[in-house]
C-alpha cells in the first residue's frame, strides 16, 4: 500500500541510524513491526495473574493417551 507520510527529517535519520535500514520503507516496516511486538507483549503481560490456568499437563497428556487407546481398541 502506498502511503504518503509527513515525517520530522531529523526524526527519519535517528530511524535510518537506528535501524541500519537500507531504504525508509524497510526503515518503518522495521518499526512498525518493532511497535505492533511491544504492543502484543504489553497486552499479554496485562493479563498477568487475571487467567485461571491449570497447568497439568502430565494429567492431560495421561488422559489424551488413554482416549486413544480407546479409539484404537474401539
Amino acid at each position: 500500500m502506498r502511503t504518503t507520510l509527513n515525517i520530522d527529517d531529523y526524526l527519519f535519520r535517528d530511524l535510518l541510524n537506528v535501524t541500519k535500514a537500507k531504504t525508509k520503507t524497510e526503515a518503518v516496516r522495521m518499526a512498525l513491526t518493532e511497535y505492533l511486538r511491544i504492543k502484543h507483549k504489553e497486552k499479554v503481560l496485562a493479563m498477568r495473574g487475571k487467567l485461571d490456568i491449570n497447568d497439568d499437563w502430565q494429567k492431560l497428556r495421561q488422559r489424551e493417551v488413554a482416549e486413544f487407546d480407546e479409539g484404537i481398541r474401539g
